[in-house]
C-alpha cells in the first residue's frame, strides 16, 4: 500500500502544521499491516514524527521536512543521552522497538536546530529555559541525575536536546539517499539496533553546532554504512556503547560494523570510537574513505572511569588532507572527568578494576595523510593497562611545511599538550609494529615511544628535518627491534634508545 501525506490533508509551503496529517498517514499504514508514505516535492512544516513497524517513508526529489522549533511540541520519551538511559525531549523522528523501517529518497530532513543551540549558554549557567516539558522531565529524571559523574552534570538534566533521528531498539532498518541536517543535538542516533543499512546519506550540520555529530552507532550491531557524506560540527561518525556505571549495567556492545566509501569533512573526528565505550566496541572495519580538514582522522578515546573495551578494529585505504592528527588512541581522555578524583589524570599506576578500559588489536594499513598540523599520530595508554597490539602497515604521513601553523592538541589527554608539525608519539603500549611507515615531520623526531614494550620497526623510512635530531627516540622501551631502516645518517644518531636495541 502506497499513500501520500497530501491525501491526509498535508499542505506544502512551510507554514501549515502538517504534524497531524503525517501522523494519520502513518497510522493508516499501521492499521493495514504496513505500507509506504510518500512525501512529495514541497516544504512541509511538522512536529515530531513517530515511526511504526513495517513502514517505508519516501521523500521525493524536492521534498523537505522542516521541524518546528517549539520545545514543548516534543513529548518526553525514553532515550539514551550522551551515554545515559533517561528521559528527554522526543527525537524529531523517533522509532521505538520497531521492525522493518525504511526512510529513503532524495529529499531533505531539516531539524531547525538553531533555537535549540542558542540555549546552550543558559544551560551551562544553570538557567535552562523553563517550559512545561522541562518540568515534566525534571520529575521523570530525578533519579537519573548523577552527582560527581561525567557528562550529564555538564548539562541541565531537564533540557536534553533531541537528535534529529533516533531509532531505539529497532531491527532491520534502512536509511538511503536522503539529507539529514540542522539537528538540535546528534544528527542520527542508533540505540540497541540490529541489522541496519545506511547508504548514500548526507549528514550535514553547521560548524558551530554544539554536539553536532553526524551518525552515532550506540550499543548496536550488524550495521553497514556506505557511500555517505559527512559535513558536521562535531564527530562525523562515532561508535559508542554507554558511559561508566550505566553503560556497564546495560552491557551491550557496539559490534560488527562496516564503514566504507564515505567522505568526511570538518568536524572533530572522521571515525571516532568512544569515549562512551563502557559496554564495549568490537569488530569494526573502516575502509576506502576520505577525511578532509577534520581535527582527528581515526580517534579512539576513553578513560579510567569507563571500563569496557575497544578491540578488533581494522582501518584501511584512507586518504586524509589537512587533518590535525591522523590517528589518536587516548586512554587519558580528560573531558568531563570528575575533578575531585585525582586518579583520573594521574601518571601513577593504579589497581585495575571494572573501570579500567581495554584497547587492543588495532590494525591500520594503506594510509596516505598529507598536510598534518599537530602530530602524525598520538597513542597514550594507561600504565596499568597499556594499549595492546597496534599494527601500522604501509602508512605515509606528511606534516605541513607551513611555518605559521600553530598546531594544537593531538588529543585531549590528562593535561593540555600542544604540538605542531610533530611526528608520532606513543606511551604505555605493549605490542607496536610499524611496517613500511614513512613519517615526514616539520620539526622534532619522526617517532617517539616511551614506557612501552615489544616494539617492532620494520622497513621504516621516516626522516628528521634536521640532522642533529634523532629520527627515532625510544625511552624506557623493552624488547625493541629495528629491521630494514634506511638511515638518514649514522645509526647511532638515527635512533636514540636508553635500553638495548636489536637491529638488522
Amino acid at each position: 500500500m502506497t499513500i501520500s501525506i497530501v491525501d491526509f490533508g498535508a499542505k506544502a509551503g512551510g507554514e501549515f502544521d502538517n504534524t497531524e496529517a503525517i501522523a494519520q498517514a502513518i497510522a493508516h499504514c499501521q492499521r493495514n499491516g504496513g505500507g509506504t508514505v510518500i512525501i512529495p516535492a514541497g516544504e512541509y512544516l511538522t512536529g515530531r514524527i513517530q515511526l511504526v513497524s513495517h513502514l517505508t517513508i519516501i521523500l521525493e526529489a524536492g521534498a523537505k521536512l522542516i521541524f518546528k522549533d517549539q520545545f514543548d511540541d516534543y513529548p518526553a520519551v525514553k532515550t539514551r543521552w550522551s551515554g545515559y538511559e533517561c528521559y528527554g525531549f522526543s527525537p524529531l523522528i523517533y522509532g521505538y522497538q520497531l521492525h522493518n523501517v525504511t526512510i529513503k529518497g532524495e529529499g531533505i530532513v531539516d531539524g531547525q536546530g538553531r533555537r535549540w543551540w542558542e540555549q546552550i549558554p543558559a544551560i551551562k549557567s544553570n538557567q535552562a529555559p523553563a517550559t512545561e516539558r522541562t518540568a515534566e522531565l525534571m520529575e521523570l529524571n530525578q533519579i537519573k541525575v548523577f552527582p560527581n559523574k561525567t557528562n550529564i552534570l555538564e548539562w541541565d538534566s531537564q533540557f536534553l536536546r533531541p537528535p534529529l533521528l533516533q531509532l531505539f531498539d529497532c531491527k532491520r532498518v534502512k536509511i538511503e539517499g536522503i539529507t539529514l541536517q540542522n539537528s538540535p543535538f546528534w544528527n542520527t542516533h542508533l540505540v540497541y539496533c540490529d541489522d541496519v543499512q545506511i547508504k548514500g546519506v548526507l549528514f550535514k550540520n553547521p560548524a558551530d553546532t554544539p554536539n553536532g555529530d553526524g551518525l552515532d552507532i550506540d550499543s548496536s550491531k550488524n550495521v553497514r554504512v556506505s557511500d555517505c557524506h559527512f559535513d558536521v560540527g562535531d564527530d562525523c561518525l562515532c561508535l559508542k556503547s554507554g558511559i561508566n556505571e550505566d553503560g556497564r549495567r546495560i552491557g551491550k556492545p557496539t559490534e560488527n560494523v562496516v564503514v566504507t566509501n564515505c567522505t568526511m569533512l570538518h568536524g572533530h573526528g572522521g571515525v571516532v570510537f568512544g569515549s562512551e565505550n563502557s559496554g564495549g566496541i568490537k569488530n569494526v572495519t573502516v575502509s576506502n574513505c576520505v577525511f578532509i580538514g577534520t581535527d582527528r582522522g581515526i580517534r579512539l578515546k576513553t578513560n579510567r572511569a569507563r571500563g569496557g573495551y575497544i578491540k578488533n578494529i581494522s582501518v584501511q585505504n584512507i586518504i586524509m588532507e589537512n587533518v590535525l592528527c591522523p590517528f589518536t588512541i587516548n586512554s587519558f581522555y580528560r573531558y568531563g572527568v570528575d575533578p575531585s578524583d585525582p586518579s583520573m589524570l594521574s601518571e601513577l599506576k593504579i589497581d585495575k578494576s571494572e573501570k579500567t578500559p581495554l584497547i587492543e588489536n588495532i590494525q591500520i594499513s594503506h594510509i596516505q595523510a598529507t598536510g598534518g598540523r599537530a602530530a602524525a599520530a598520538f597513542l597514550y595508554g594507561l600504565p596499568e593497562e597499556p594499549i595492546k597490539n597496534v599494527h601500522l602497515d604501509h602508512v605515509f604521513i606528511e606534516m605541513t611545511e607551513d611555518p605559521n601553523e600553530v598546531g594544537g592538541e593531538p588529543d585531549m589527554v590528562k593535561e593540555e599538550l600542544i604540538m605542531a608539525g610533530a611526528g608520532m608519539y606513543g606511551k604505555y603500549i605493549e605490542g607496536l609494529t610499524l611496517h613500511h611507515v614513512n613519517i615526514k615531520t616539520r620539526q622534532g623526531p619522526a617517532l617517539t615511544i616511551e614506557s612501552s614494550a615489544d616494539v617492532r620497526l620494520l622497513d621504516v623510512t621516516s626522516q628528521s628535518k634536521f640532522n642533529e635530531t634523532p629520527v627515532i627516540i625510544l625511552e624506557d622501551v623493552s624488547d625493541a627491534y629495528v629491521e630494514g631502516a634506511e638511515y638518514q645518517h649514522s645509526k647511532e644518531s638515527y635512533i636514540k634508545s636508553n635500553r638495548p636495541l636489536m637491529t638488522r
